[in-house]
């Protein structure tokens, strides 16, 4: 008997150190980072899709997302990723191609660069200007011609945002921040 109790504690011990890897594993993908491919063009050329990134989950723990950030969210079944564009209580409105957030023309020189932002949307609930709801995010993907967003199904609950762009890890040529 004390044979089969020595093998079942080296048993343990032997177990110890991976499950410990793997519960630390999960802790970390559950509450600090995540893994994404992007699926869409809705971000280009930002973020391309079969792009690789590690997002970050810990900022939006103790503070809410920032105007022209990138950010993850729930909407319905899927996560998605889109920019920052108003926060609760702003007035968006989009005036020939141009989005005003409080009555002032955003500059979005730093994003939209490599894309034709010239757009027209239609079939939308939303009319502008347009006031974002106390508690809510207006979101938009920096391919305007490609992206379903705030403009169609409207703002997102602060609730639904829950990680921050973080680092393209692939491909490997533009590893990086992503911005």
């Amino acid at each position: 008997m004390n044979k089969n109790i020595k093998n079942i504690k080296g048993f343990i011990e032997f177990l110890k150190e991976p499950i410990l890897a793997v519960l630390t594993a999960l802790m970390i993908s559950t509450f600090i980072i995540s893994h994404t491919k992007i699926p869409t063009g809705s971000m280009m050329f930002t973020i391309n899709p079969g792009d690789h990134l590690i997002v970050n989950r810990l900022p939006y723990y103790y503070r809410d997302p920032y105007p022209g950030e990138i950010a993850v969210f729930k909407f319905k079944e899927e996560n998605l990723i889109k920019r920052v564009i108003g926060m609760p209580d702003d007035i968006i409105d989009i005036i020939d191609n141009n989005i005003y957030v409080n009555n002032k023309k955003l500059d979005e020189s730093s994003y939209l660069k490599n894309i034709d932002s010239t757009y027209e949307f239609s079939h939308s609930d939303i009319h502008f200007p347009y006031k974002v709801p106390e508690g809510y995010y207006f979101m938009l993907g920096d391919n305007r011609r490609n992206s379903m967003d705030s403009r169609y199904f409207g703002p997102i609950p602060r609730e639904n945002i829950y990680a921050k762009g973080g680092v393209r890890i692939y491909p490997f040529n533009q590893v990086g921040l992503v911005k």
